[in-house]
């Protein structure tokens, strides 16, 4: 199993351990959605750390699950993922180390508090290779400065974890050696407090943007496979990368 839970005192914990890179793939996906659906049936759970194992949280997702005849599932089951991680019932903390790119970054876009290390770096960079990043182009407007969006979404580079900090998307910056025990920390926080109120807490704090969030989603997952995937460009630059070289761009 690459994905593992724990709970012990009120506290889940969702490991991701898809070494060395933590490349999220469908099966990953989906052991994602099935922990998150045991620890939502938990009523003594508080609150959910989400980490990896690993020198990074995640490089992103598999890029030759991309490809045609395998986007079709994968992008569904993908938005899906981030949906049930941002509607979870209950407060989620994500500890991030290193870096997190692409689907990773993503990953923890559904999480409600993000504990980043002083080194950790975060980017969608899926436009290098002539795609975009469905998920993050609804959340990352929501979540900080549209500008900050744009300049992540448009240029692919990674901005690094002091500057997103600066701009929302990362509630503490913290040592490396110190990310999980202060995530922890913070967990522990909030598991001190009354599951049922924090499950209405959580509610509140979703309640003006799920219904937004929802169409976003389902327009943005239309966008990428009924359009951003019939350019001759995306398969370019998706074939390049797994070709290991630069992509020649047609511009359509």
């Amino acid at each position: 199993m690459n994905v593992k839970v724990t709970i012990k005192d009120g506290i889940g914990t969702l490991v991701m351990s898809l070494p060395p890179l933590n490349i999220v793939t469908r099966e990953a996906l989906r052991h994602i959605r099935e922990r998150l659906a045991e620890l939502a049936a938990e009523p003594t759970l508080r609150v959910v750390l989400f980490r990896s194992e690993g020198k990074h949280f995640s490089a992103g997702a598999d890029v030759g699950e991309h490809m045609p005849g395998l986007f079709e599932e994968m992008i569904p089951e993908f938005m899906e993922t981030i949906a049930a991680l941002r509607d979870f019932p209950l407060p989620i903390v994500a500890a991030v180390q290193g870096r997190c790119l692409g689907g990773g970054f993503e990953l923890v876009q559904g999480a409600d508090l993000i504990v980043a290390g002083e080194t950790a770096s975060f980017g969608q960079p899926e436009i290098l290779l002539g795609v975009t990043a469905p998920a993050a182009s609804v959340l990352l407007p929501m979540l900080g400065p549209r500008a900050t969006a744009a300049e992540i979404l448009f240029t692919g580079e990674a901005i690094p974890a002091t500057e997103a900090r600066h701009a929302g998307l990362v509630a503490r910056v913290v040592p490396d050696d110190r990310i999980e025990e202060m995530a922890l920390e913070l967990c522990g926080r909030i598991a001190r407090h009354s599951a049922a109120a924090l499950r209405i807490a959580k509610r509140m704090l979703r309640a003006g943007e799920r219904a937004a969030r929802t169409a976003a989603f389902a327009e943005a997952e239309r966008l990428y496979v009924q359009d951003l995937m019939q350019t001759g460009d995306a398969i370019e630059g998706l074939t390049a990368f797994l070709e290991k070289r630069k992509p020649v761009w047609s511009h359509r």
